[in-house]
């Protein structure tokens, strides 16, 4: 099957299923997001939805978060991984966001990446999910299941991931894709072993094919 087709076919498939994907992450505005987005880097959206109640109740804004010591941000997070990188991070982030944005998260890739935690990924998050941007953020889950699809080639990092999948999504759908794989790699098509049995996509993935015939 050709690499068109193959996309045709998987996103047909998820348009029709999942017409509107949402993260998992809770949140009721940007600063919210960027939060809990940075929060969930080696840590799953479960426990990232556990912590940030009391983290919001304490610190509900950016400007409150700026202000705070990077201890007393620590023992709020201390259950997720990384406590003391991401405590530092957060409160960083705040900063910028207060003294070079005026405690608005921008919408620009770019711009958001200047803030303190916040790598391409996460930038990519946040501008997709919240200003709706063509932009696909690629995690562990996208760069995996993009590959044993058949979606990427040879996608040695999740730069490359992300390059080669926006050369074959149509631009109004890249927002949904992002969650489409993130989710399909969450409960579906799984690390260590893919629920091939009940994955409405089989027939057109790769590692499916050559495991059937195999």
């Amino acid at each position: 099957m050709r690499r068109e087709e193959r996309f045709r076919k998987v996103l047909d498939y998820f348009q029709r299923e999942q017409p509107a994907p949402e993260t998992e992450l809770l949140y009721a505005d940007p600063y919210e997001l960027i939060v809990a987005v940075i929060l969930s880097a080696q840590c799953t959206d479960k426990r990232v939805n556990m912590i940030t109640p009391a983290f919001f109740s304490r610190f509900p804004d950016a400007y409150s978060l700026a202000a705070a010591g990077v201890e007393e941000v620590f023992e709020i997070i201390r259950s997720c991984s990384y406590p003391n990188n991401k405590s530092k991070h957060l409160v960083g982030m705040a900063k910028v966001l207060t003294e070079e944005f005026g405690g608005e998260v921008p919408a620009d890739v770019d711009m958001l990446q200047k803030l303190p935690g916040v790598g391409r990924k996460t930038a990519n998050v946040i501008a997709s999910v919240i200003y709706n941007m063509p932009a696909l953020a690629v995690d562990t889950h996208v760069h995996r299941v993009s590959a044993r699809i058949g979606l990427t080639h040879n996608a040695k990092t999740p730069l490359q991931t992300e390059m080669q999948l926006l050369q074959h999504i149509p631009g109004e759908l890249i927002s949904r894709a992002h969650h489409w794989l993130i989710l399909h790699g969450r409960y579906v098509c799984v690390a260590r072993k893919p629920k091939c049995g009940e994955c409405g996509i089989r027939e057109y993935c790769r590692y499916y094919k050559k495991n059937r015939a195999g």
